[in-house]
């Protein structure tokens, strides 16, 4: 047996080599924890290391919503004489960095109580999206800006743009056209001024304000209001449902004043894009009735088988096929040439068209440019119609007006032709000197059928329809044209469209006026509603008003009165 103390001593000897393994133990300790804090510092950094170059990466403008920009500037368009139509005016427009939104719902009712109008759950979606910058409204009043800014909002702010802005409101807006939320021009000139290099000036970001010279119109102002003043007017007077008119320069192809009512505002084009609010003179398609018939007589007289003295025998009604032709007001008799014109013969035109031949006919109406797509600097601009193939009774029925259709903006400027000594020019809407626009001009009448022409507008002034048109001092002459309209496929008796297609002054042409008022009715129970009782006085008030604008003086001395030729049986 070992005693007590042996067992004692025994176990204090053993208890160093315990004591020195555990010493031993916990002596690496501190090691392993340098380690592992090396460790852990080191995928720290290596994350942040990983994230930062995988931001770099990324496309900066991926996920942020619209971009911040700034809407580029545009030129002031200008009227002939410097009037400003459209200008830049600096505008507020509101966004928001939902990132930095702190209650989105907050947010929303302070917002809610300046721009009551604004969608609660589109904004939501916006400000929640989690992106860097989303719009919110875009172009405040300066009001709505200072309301806004008083809030105290986190996370909203704004940003300087430009808005386009019309002084004059309607008075030119199929003409001036519209832009963008973006300053980008998206119809009439503002769109054609694109189109000449803007746009790409401002997808580039050198589209500055500084930089940028007006552009200037042929436009008259104050032709411009007088006219489509007129047109409302007219259009309220004969309970009709459009007018129009336009003014154009005979011997350089330029528009004064041009404008279609039902209009718009380009300030506040909501309803711009409505059907009934088309620019019913360059991009409106009509069968332009009886104005066709001084094309008809132009043609005939060119022709060198018709002149002055020439008759055509209107005593009975000509029956093609099912088609009977008949005269409105028939004489029943042998009518002169002119005659045929003052007294609007359907009989007589037709017998012109047969003289001249079904292809001569095409033929003529393609040179004085009333088939073909007109060329100009307005983007609105249709394509007239006509037969695909033209029989004989296309021909008769085309000599007075019906079976092809064409844009009022072209009937006036194939008129001007046949008023400045049978020069076509192409329309434009910009400055043209006479220089220029005959270096592009084409010849497509002869001189005396010029003249000839010149003399039946006036006659038909003073002596057949258009004598309602009269003004005195400025001799005027013209052409009536009452037009039935095609209602489900068929010609209707009580809807027309009437047109007056007039120059002056006669003896020295320098304008000439075209009106049309669509479905008109009579202005007084009993009165008529032709061309001649609506059309005709609507561009008396404009010749009227805007003569002495145009320089044109009046003279109200001894005025040579035509006379007419008469073949009596």
């Amino acid at each position: 047996m070992i005693p007590f103390w042996k067992k004692l001593r025994a176990g204090t000897a053993a208890r160093p080599i315990v004591l020195e393994g555990a010493r031993k133990a916990t002596g690496g300790r501190p090691r392993n924890r340098v380690m592992m804090t090396m460790a852990v510092f080191f995928g720290i950094y290596a994350t942040i290391g990983g994230r930062l170059v995988y931001f770099a990466m990324l496309d900066p403008d991926a996920g942020r919503g619209p971009a911040p920009h700034i809407t580029a500037a545009r030129p002031d368009i200008l009227d002939r004489n410097g009037e400003v139509l459209a200008t830049d005016i600096n505008m507020a427009s509101l966004f928001a960095e939902p990132r930095r939104i702190v209650d989105a719902d907050e947010a929303i009712e302070k917002l809610s109580t300046v721009l009551p109008d604004l969608d609660a759950e589109q904004t939501y979606n916006k400000l929640k999206s989690g992106t860097g910058f989303v719009w919110l409204r875009r172009q405040l009043s300066p009001k709505q800006q200072a309301d806004i800014m008083a809030l105290g909002i986190p996370g909203i702010g704004f940003r300087e743009e430009k808005r386009r802005f019309y002084p004059g409101g309607e008075t030119a807006s199929h003409i001036l056209g519209l832009v963008n939320i973006d300053n980008q021009g998206i119809a009439g000139m503002e769109k054609y001024i694109d189109s000449q290099g803007l746009a790409d000036l401002q997808a580039s970001g050198l589209a500055t304000e500084r930089d940028l010279r007006p552009v200037k119109l042929s436009i008259d102002l104050r032709v411009q209001h007088i006219v489509r003043d007129e047109i409302v007017a007219g259009m309220e007077r004969y309970h009709a449902i459009a007018a129009g008119a336009v003014v154009v320069n005979v011997h350089t192809g330029e528009i004064l004043a041009m404008a279609s009512v039902p209009d718009f505002d380009p300030n506040n084009p909501y309803n711009a894009n409505d059907k009934d609010r088309l620019n019913r003179m360059s991009a409106g398609l009509y069968e332009m009735g009886s104005t066709f018939k001084s094309f008809t007589t132009a043609m005939a007289l060119d022709s060198g088988k018709t002149t002055l003295k020439s008759t055509f025998d209107a005593r009975h009604p000509i029956t093609i096929g099912r088609q009977t032709i008949r005269d409105f007001h028939g004489k029943n008799r042998i009518l002169t040439v002119p005659e045929v014109f003052i007294y609007s013969s359907n009989i007589g035109s037709a017998r012109e068209a047969d003289v001249v031949g079904i292809e001569g006919h095409r033929e003529f109406l393609h040179r004085v440019g009333l088939l073909d797509r007109m060329t100009t600097e307005l983007p609105e601009v249709a394509k007239p119609t006509e037969p695909k193939v033209w029989k004989k009774v296309h021909s008769i029925t085309i000599a007075f007006g019906h079976g092809v259709s064409t844009t009022p903006l072209q009937t006036a400027m194939g008129a001007a032709a046949l008023m400045n000594g049978g020069w076509l020019f192409n329309p434009t809407f910009l400055p043209r000197t006479e220089d220029e626009a005959m270096a592009e001009a084409r010849k497509v009448v002869k001189e005396k059928t010029s003249e000839d022409m010149r003399y039946l507008y006036r006659l038909n002034a003073e002596k057949g329809s258009g004598k309602r048109a009269e003004v005195p001092g400025y001799r005027v002459g013209g052409k009536t044209g009452t037009a039935e309209k095609v209602v489900n496929g068929r010609y209707s008796s009580d809807k027309r469209f009437n047109a007056f297609l007039a120059a002056f002054p006669m003896d020295d042409p320098k304008y000439v006026v075209l009106s049309i008022i669509d479905e008109p009715k009579p202005e007084k129970p009993g009165m008529g509603a032709t061309a001649g009782s609506n059309a005709a006085p609507i561009v008396a008030n404009i010749i009227r008003r805007s003569a002495a604008m145009l320089g044109v003086e009046p003279e109200f001395g001894h005025e040579k009165e035509a006379t007419v030729a008469s073949y009596e049986e």
